[in-house]
């Protein structure tokens, strides 16, 4: 049993680790509300994007175009977006365990945030590119990390290129996913509010116009469209991190002050206990 002085010592230790966590959760829940909006804010326009690209891309005629390519998978890239702190749950693990499934010999990383490039490290697999990720993505990093995957489609130096990140469905929910990238095709990892299916696209027999041309049109819109693809990755993971780690240090928070609470009891039950052994012991003392 412990003594009354190392219960004290164990409440002021437990007691300074509650106020750290506390301060912890607070600015993490400051910064979980901004990555949250910009998570949810963008979203409406990039599923509309996306459905653009379905329809333009499944109704070009015989345009062919170098992103568009699809060629047998010798060689491929991962864009692995992951925190760049940890306190943040298993939302890394849980990441990493998908990044982890591809082949090590066959597969190039370009990683966004620090602790994706210290797993790749540590795995010792393959680093193209390393991309800093601060508290708030910002457009000319993800187009920085689109055109350094695009330059490796482009250069055939992989065949095929995919996304490993988080998404944020809630506070309290964020999964780990696998979507295509390149060659720009269907996402078949996420379904998209409002899509038409393949099979339906195939079969719309429906005129498209393209002004001035095909060409023109597609050549302009594809790199954007995969701009903004990295984009919204980066803001569902910022937002994923942010809420995962709020809940984190909420959960030790209330753990510390469970177990103060259950330290402050077992100090008054010894306190009182000594207290008794006193008096009993005083009571005697006079009897005699």
């Amino acid at each position: 049993m412990s003594s009354p002085r190392e219960l004290r010592r164990r409440i002021r230790s437990v007691s300074g680790t509650a106020q750290i966590t506390k301060a912890m959760q607070m600015v993490a829940a400051s910064k979980m509300r901004k990555a949250q909006q910009g998570a949810l804010a963008g979203r409406p326009f990039v599923y509309r994007l996306y459905r653009f690209q379905r329809e333009a891309t499944t109704r070009m005629g015989d345009f062919i175009h170098p992103l568009l390519e699809k060629r047998e998978i010798r060689k491929r890239a991962v864009i692995l977006v992951g925190a760049d702190k940890g306190l943040c749950g298993a939302l890394n693990n849980n990441l990493f365990r998908l990044a982890a499934a591809f082949d090590p010999q066959s597969t190039l990383f370009i990683t966004a945030g620090k602790r994706a490039a210290q797993f790749i490290a540590r795995t010792r697999r393959q680093l193209v590119a390393e991309f800093a990720s601060g508290d708030t993505p910002r457009y000319p990093e993800a187009r920085a990390i689109a055109a350094c995957a695009r330059d490796l489609f482009l250069k055939k130096e992989v065949d095929q290129i995919q996304v490993v990140a988080t998404r944020f469905v809630n506070t309290l929910t964020q999964r780990a996913f696998c979507l295509e990238f390149l060659p720009v095709a269907e996402i078949k990892g996420l379904r998209i509010p409002g899509t038409r299916l393949e099979e339906e696209l195939a079969t719309d027999t429906t005129e498209a116009l393209f002004e001035p041309s095909p060409e023109a049109v597609l050549s302009y819109m594809l790199p954007h469209y995969l701009d903004i693809y990295i984009y919204q990755v980066l803001l569902n993971a910022k937002a994923s991190e942010q809420s995962a780690r709020m809940v984190s240090m909420k959960n030790a928070t209330d753990s510390a002050e469970q177990l103060i609470k259950d330290l402050k009891l077992e100090y008054n039950k010894i306190r009182q206990g000594n207290i008794t052994q006193e008096l009993l012991e005083i009571a005697g003392g006079q009897s005699e």
